[in-house]
Order: C-alpha cells, then structure tokens, then sequence
C-alpha cells in the first residue's frame, strides 16, 4: 500500500515550501512524460487553472521555456530551471514577455521498480519578493499539491495518452 505524505513548510524566507509525496503504480518514464510535455498538464493540474498548452512543447532541458492559458486566459511562460530526464523537472513561472516572480514547481520522480515510482511535486516560494503575491503563494497547499499527484495517477496507472510507449518511441499505448 503506498503512503501519501503532505507537508507545509514555515512562513520564514529560507523555508517557504510546501510537498506532497506519494507512490504510483506505473514506470516513471510514463509519469514523466506527462509531466514533461505541457499539453498534459491542464488533464491534472490540481488547482484547475490551465486551460491549455499548445502540443510541441515537450522540456528536454534548463533553460526552455513553455507556456500554458490559464483558465481566466492570461498567459503564462515557464522557465525551466532543473532538468533530469525520467528525473526531475522544475520551472519559475512569469507572466508573459517578464521575468520569473520567484516561485518554483517542481518534481522529483523516484523508481522503486519497474512499474512502482515515488512522485513528489514541490512548490518553493522562497525567492518571492513582490509581496502582493504572499497570499496567494501562502494560499498553496499540500492538499492542492497532492491533487495533482493523485490526477497523475490516474492518468499514468490507466496508462494516459501521449507517453512514452515500451519501444521507446513518443505516442499512445492501447
């Protein structure tokens, strides 16, 4: 049986950041690709604010950028910051044509067998400086983060469109 863990850190500047952790029953080559290609991303996006990302934006390194809708139709660029492949992934989000506000998505996959992988998504605000954006970074929880992996799940474990197939190539398994 997997356990889920969640955890918030204090309000301190060294430690703003918040986790959730949990095992999913599918490859992590399958888990990161979902991650990893943003046209995925509005299918478990916890928080329901993406509305789309635009097919051929698959991250393959630090450095790219993609960008999402969100919901309320403001764009969104994401800056990729740390890149393993099959590994982690994390992007700084900024509004469109401006840098990153200092706030970070992460994740962190881990293989404990072929087809067992701990997943653990991380929202790190402690480069945040524009106070006006406190609350709403404060308002981020562990459980809204935990959504997302459970989604994920969901979308890994039944085998969800677009990953990597077992030959290696990109496409839908039936």
């Amino acid at each position: 049986m997997s356990e889920n863990t969640a955890s918030a850190a204090s309000d301190d500047a060294q430690s703003r950041a918040v986790t959730a952790s949990r095992e999913i029953n599918a490859p992590a080559v399958r888990i990161f690709e979902l991650i990893a290609d943003p046209s995925h991303q509005p299918r478990w996006d916890g928080n329901d604010n993406l509305r789309e990302a635009a097919e051929g934006q698959r991250v393959h390194a630090v450095g790219d950028v993609f960008a999402m809708t969100l919901t309320k139709g403001k764009v969104r660029e994401n800056h990729v910051v740390a890149f393993e492949e099959g590994r982690e992934i994390a992007w700084m989000p900024a509004s469109q044509g401006e840098q990153p506000a200092g706030h970070r998505w992460g994740w962190r996959l881990t293989p404990l067998a072929d087809d067992v992988t701990v997943v653990e998504h991380i929202y790190d605000w402690s480069q945040l400086t524009d106070e006006s954006r406190f609350d709403r970074a404060r308002s981020t929880t562990a459980e809204m983060l935990m959504a997302s992996i459970d989604r994920l799940a969901e979308l890994a474990e039944s085998g969800g469109a677009g990953h990597l197939d077992p030959d290696g190539g990109t496409g839908t398994v039936a």
